[in-house]
């Protein structure tokens, strides 16, 4: 049977307290809105259409990747009124909708199958996902018949005292058959004290008409939708604690998981060592045997196997096997750093390739370079890549020696197996199996401490 899911995407979220739309805020790196598109996806509908209203704009943009459609919402007039924005989707097609709402992130795949599957199984027109809570106050209450379907939904404030009693909540989310949707939902009124069109007045008119309602419980950690900061920072800390489970369950070790920091989408190879503190972004990738020692910030970069790092930073990045980064150690974007690499502490990395098997222990800044293999760099090496106009490139061989205190001006070129005296500042090309010295000679002046009246 052909689904599709409409995303309700389009309010703004006045408790985020944020010009950014409420969607867009991001929970362990991803949009929300993301998390339950890359789900649905997941779950083997292909369809999508999203709600948007306030910020659309900057929803499309932030979605436009995961080949969805759209519908407009121009005044948030409630649920009812969103899917009501999206018949222009939903006709002439034949089905089920999934009816799922942005600001939701936690809800899986799996759960999303059963829904689907429970609804069609049963030939209900309607279905839901409840939640059973220990304090269920303040939702609106799912009143079952003997049987299991749903009799009606019962808002806290108009519950009876048995009512109250039920545990039973709402959880917001929703199958239809797509032609008894279409056939209600221009049946809704807003005659309540908010003047809004409510979803869940659907499931009267259906049940009016003698259709057949199902209800299908799911944990209310899936369901827990974010309004505020406070929520927001609770959905991640679950999240969180999802991701490194299942990192852990594959074979990574993490000293301290409450305090390691992984987005969504990082993939992390087995026997991989990590201290607390770690925080891993955007879609990196950690291959397997890595050791990172406490507090380092890795974002939309390949780290090799073998690799070990300590409190450092590598952006957009690559390293090769066996390389060590750090302590204090910066990477910049667009650098590629080969095998058996050495990337010392405050070393800087900026645009640049650095050979196999080449040292860079320490206080040294490289941009804009490519650099051979097994060179040696001594302190305080500086390649001057910015002229005041351009960056401009320095290229570097095998095998060279770059003594302590040395300027290297780009453009500028040292040859394969050349040697560079410390303190130099390098403008021209260094031959091959030459040695350069580009400093003034030494002068000793006798006396001239005396002669100054400077002694103590």
């Amino acid at each position: 049977m052909y689904n599709c899911a409409v995303l309700l995407a389009a309010g703004e979220g006045k408790r985020m307290k944020s010009a950014i739309p409420k969607v867009l805020h991001k929970v362990c790196g991803k949009e929300m809105v993301n998390h339950v598109i890359d789900v649905l996806r997941r779950a083997d509908i292909d369809d999508v259409n999203v709600i948007v209203g306030k910020g659309a704009e900057k929803v499309k943009e932030s979605t436009n990747s995961r080949n969805v459609s759209y519908s407009l919402q121009e005044k948030q007039l409630g649920t009812g009124h969103a899917v009501k924005c999206a018949k222009e989707f939903l006709m002439d097609k034949k089905g089920t909708v999934a009816i799922f709402t942005g600001d939701a992130p936690l809800i899986t795949a799996d759960t999303v199958k059963k829904l689907i599957a429970f609804h069609e199984s049963n030939n209900y027109k309607g279905t839901m996902l409840t939640s059973i809570v220990d304090n269920p106050y303040g939702y609106g209450r799912v009143i079952r018949k003997d049987n299991g379907e749903v009799n009606k939904i019962v808002e806290h404030k108009d519950c009876s005292e048995e009512e109250l009693n039920v545990k039973e909540i709402n959880a917001g989310m929703y199958c239809f058959d797509i032609e008894a949707l279409l056939n209600s939902i221009d049946k809704l009124s807003n005659n309540n004290a908010q003047g809004e069109y409510y979803l869940t007045d659907v499931i009267e008119i259906l049940k009016s008409n003698g259709k057949k309602i199902g209800a299908i419980s799911v944990d209310f950690e899936e369901t827990m939708g974010i309004n505020s900061r406070l929520q927001l920072a609770d959905v991640e800390k679950i999240m969180r604690k999802r991701i490194n489970n299942q990192h852990m369950e594959n074979g990574v070790t993490l000293i301290d998981p409450e305090n390691t920091y992984i987005d969504s989408e990082v993939q992390i190879g087995n026997d991989t060592i990590i201290f607390p503190g770690n925080i891993i972004e955007g879609k990196t990738i950690i291959r397997e045997n890595c050791m990172l020692y406490p507090n380092s910030r890795i974002k939309d970069s390949v780290i090799e196997k073998g690799v070990t790092i300590q409190s450092s930073v590598i952006l957009e990045s690559c390293v090769g096997e066996n390389t060590t980064v750090g302590p204090f150690a910066y990477i910049r974007p667009e650098s590629v750093i080969g095998k058996s690499v050495r990337i010392g502490d405050f070393v800087e990395i900026k645009k640049s390739v650095i050979g196999d098997n080449t040292k860079v222990s320490h206080l040294t800044y490289i941009g804009d370079a490519e650099v051979g293999e097994k060179c040696n760099f001594g302190c305080g090496t500086v390649v001057v890549n910015y002229d005041g106009k351009v960056k401009n490139k320095t290229i570097i061989g095998n095998n060279a020696f770059i003594g302590c205190n040395t300027n290297l001006i780009s453009p500028v070129k040292v040859n394969d197996n050349s040697y560079i005296a410390a303190g130099s500042t390098i403008t021209e090309e260094v031959p091959e199996n030459s040695l350069a010295i580009a400093r003034a000679r030494q002068v000793n002046k006798e006396e001239w401490v005396t002669k100054r009246g400077l002694k103590k």
